[in-house]
């Protein structure tokens, strides 16, 4: 019988076919899902304050565990009081492992490099710091500990990523010691309150996917993340597989998609019953130009917006819009290369992704989630 983290609890609220509305509660406050999370690499989200975050619906946020832990240190940032005092940060966050930034180093790596960035053995990953050469060991236990220093409501067990065009077997061998690491990590000593997320992999198996949820499901984990998704597969194998997925993962555990994405993928996520989401597409995106709308995506630097005097979406409460800040002002701030530009676009994108949440939650309440979700993506593939 799984026991839950005292300050943690998740309950669902309303359901639509698979769609799930509900709520978890961490000692930072009440998270509504389905809750999409922005990113917070180095505990802040680039070029934007805590409040302006805060202020787009944001109600957690991810940090990353990788690169807190090459600067400044998680010893330095408990010493200051953990993540939350150190950042600002007023709500729930969480940490992820290490071990997706494993996966990427080594994928980065020209084929037949002789000295690899990261090695991988049953202990955990042993890397190089990308920053100055440093060797790193980072063990299962090693990645609960340090998370446990930076002091996230919720922490992620360390994982085994393969890539997508990896033969079954290796992803068969990912998924063994993924769950023996699930193991060591429920072992391993963190903070009381601290909640622990376990990670299914199997990539596109559909028949390993659902066994290695089943597998965490029986483990005392707080909740189940679906990880190795969004490196490298087809779109829409990985919208098929989640519908063959997600709904089997355990219903009274929030449900997390690492990583993943656009705003296309988590309209069709949370159809599947996804709950939560990460990814750096919304700030990455405005800092490159890129506005999402209702409509579909604006590239700004584009020559059609020079004379165009409308905000970017007329219907968005964001500070760019409500503000009334027009496309070709944008577009004259982004040619010039003034910063303002692309914090305010970071903005708008990260508004657009909590109403689109938001919306989401309240069409399941209504038990409209289909209706909706198919004249949204209709509306934002218009002008794509």
């Amino acid at each position: 019988m799984r026991s839950p983290t005292p300050g943690f609890s998740f309950h669902r609220v309303a359901s639509d076919g698979s769609a799930r509305r509900g709520v978890f509660e961490t000692p930072h406050g009440r998270v509504d899902t389905p809750t999409f999370m922005p990113v917070g690499t180095q505990g802040a989200v680039k070029a934007l304050s805590p409040d302006e975050v805060a202020a787009t619906g944001a109600q957690v946020m991810l940090a990353n565990t990788y690169h807190l832990l090459l600067r400044p240190g998680p010893e330095v940032i408990a010493g200051l009081g953990g993540l939350h005092d150190f950042s600002r940060w007023p709500r729930a966050m969480l940490t992820d492992s290490g071990g997706f930034q494993a996966y990427s180093l080594a994928a980065a790596l020209p084929s037949g490099t002789p000295r690899p960035l990261v090695q991988q053995a049953e202990d955990g990953f042993l890397f190089k710091s990308h920053l100055d050469g440093t060797l790193y060991s980072l063990t299962v236990e090693r990645a609960v500990e340090v998370q446990g220093l930076l002091g996230a409501d919720v922490q992620m067990q360390l994982d085994v990523c393969p890539p997508a065009d990896a033969p079954r077997q290796v992803v068969e061998e990912a998924v063994l010691r993924t769950t023996r690491w699930a193991r060591r990590a429920l072992c391993a000593r963190r903070p009381e309150r601290q909640a622990l997320f376990g990670i299914v992999q199997g990539g596109c198996f559909v028949d390993l996917r659902v066994a290695h949820a089943a597998e965490l499901a029986a483990l005392a984990l707080d909740g189940l993340a679906l990880g190795g998704f969004s490196v490298g597969e087809p779109i829409d194998r990985m919208h098929e597989t989640l519908r063959a997925i997600a709904p089997r993962l355990d219903p009274e555990r929030p449900r997390y998609l690492m990583g993943v994405g656009t705003p296309r993928d988590l309209v069709n996520a949370i159809g599947a019953g996804i709950d939560m989401f990460d990814c750096v597409l919304p700030t990455r995106n405005g800092r490159n130009g890129q506005a999402f709308t209702r409509t579909g995506r604006i590239v700004i630097k584009q020559a059609q917006w020079r004379q165009d005097p409308r905000p970017l979406d007329d219907r968005c409460a964001c500070p760019c819009c409500a503000r009334g800040f027009s496309r070709a002002f944008l577009r004259h701030l982004y040619v010039a290369g003034e910063i303002l530009c692309l914090r305010l676009l970071s903005l708008h994108n990260l508004h657009f992704y909590g109403q689109l949440t938001q919306a989401a939650r309240k069409a399941i309440e209504e038990a409209r989630y289909a209706e909706w979700a198919q004249a949204t993506l209709a509306q934002m593939e218009e002008n794509l």
